[in-house]
């Protein structure tokens, strides 16, 4: 089985880890004998999913229908928000959770420590 890899980020998808993954072919349509190109996949972690739906569409017809599929997705259901929110607490390890203190690191000379 094939690496797959995040095409925003490079972050390596592992099996069984949640993606989005948009799936394009071309075929011919009125013309005989009909013709279909090979299947693409091309995958996305879910914060490149979230960051792309919320940010503006970029140029182009393909990467104009690929964004609204993904914004489509984003904004059914808070899945794909929950599975972003979970690997970046993952990652960064120190956000905390929603309601919740979080740690007790005092600002120091009136500046916010990030």
């Amino acid at each position: 089985m094939e690496n797959l890899y995040c095409l925003r980020c490079n972050q390596e998808l592992e099996a069984g880890h949640k993606s989005v993954a948009v799936y394009m072919f071309a075929q011919t349509v009125g013309i005989r004998p009909r013709q279909k190109s090979a299947s693409q996949r091309i995958c996305f972690c879910p914060q490149c999913c979230v960051s792309l739906a919320m940010g503006p569409p970029p140029e182009g017809a393909l990467n104009i229908a690929a964004w609204q599929m993904i914004r489509d997705l984003v904004g059914s259901d808070p899945a794909l928000n929950q599975a972003a929110w979970e690997t970046l607490r993952g990652v960064v390890g120190l956000l905390p959770a929603t309601g919740t203190e979080g740690s007790d690191r005092p600002a120091r000379a009136g500046y916010f420590e990030f």
